[in-house]
């Protein structure tokens, strides 16, 4: 026990550097486990759609200082936010598409990164690349439409807020996680658990 919990010495750095053997086998065993995890149990497709959503600030607040300004795009922003993850808007792409439910939506299956103002992106992940595609489709223009609606109520966002669609769903070509990503992951856990291995468990007495 006290040797698991002793700090390595500083020949114990030097050891662990010098085992250039180590450093490479490490990695290639650990890219391996990446790889065959990657394969045995892939990641979801993901499918990509994008809606430029224009704030018109000119217009909304033509005399207001930029500080007024930031307020105003964090507070539409988490309204837009809101609307895209609605029970109308969920349950409208359930309806249209009756391969999914709202909670299937709901559990991981839908993401979505925007900026302050400008192009949003609607990211869908399953593991069929043409259900991501159509429900990507559904929801990109369910919230467009859910917007203009909104923008006519005292409650929704600002009137002057615009949101089209500018780029359509495609077929997505790779996985939602690169194999890039489990083969760099799998050498640099190995390589990390290897080390703390031979540091606090085999030290030599």
């Amino acid at each position: 026990m006290n040797l698991l919990f002793s700090p390595p010495s500083l020949d114990d750095l030097i050891r662990l550097f010098k085992a250039w053997r180590y450093w490479s086998l490490g990695a290639l065993i650990g890219a391996s486990l990446g790889a065959a995890v990657y394969y045995i149990a892939p990641p979801p497709y993901r499918a990509h759609a994008v809606v430029l959503v224009d704030f018109n600030l000119e217009q909304a607040w033509p005399q207001e200082t930029d500080r007024q300004q930031f307020y105003y795009l964090e507070r539409e922003s988490r309204k837009l936010e809101e609307i895209a993850f609605s029970d109308s808007v969920m349950e409208a792409i359930a309806e249209m598409n009756r391969n999914v439910t709202t909670t299937e939506l709901r559990n991981g299956m839908l993401s979505l990164g925007q900026p302050a103002e400008g192009g949003w992106d609607f990211y869908v992940d399953d593991d069929d690349p043409q259900l991501a595609v159509t429900i990507a489709g559904l929801w990109v223009q369910n919230f467009t439409g859910q917007v203009r609606a909104a923008a006519a109520t005292t409650e929704g966002p600002n009137a002057f807020i615009q949101a089209n669609v500018t780029q359509a769903p495609q077929i997505p070509r790779d996985r939602s996680v690169l194999l890039s990503t489990y083969l760099f992951a799998g050498a640099v856990a190995f390589l990390a658990l290897g080390s703390i291995f031979v540091l606090f468990v085999t030290k030599p007495r």
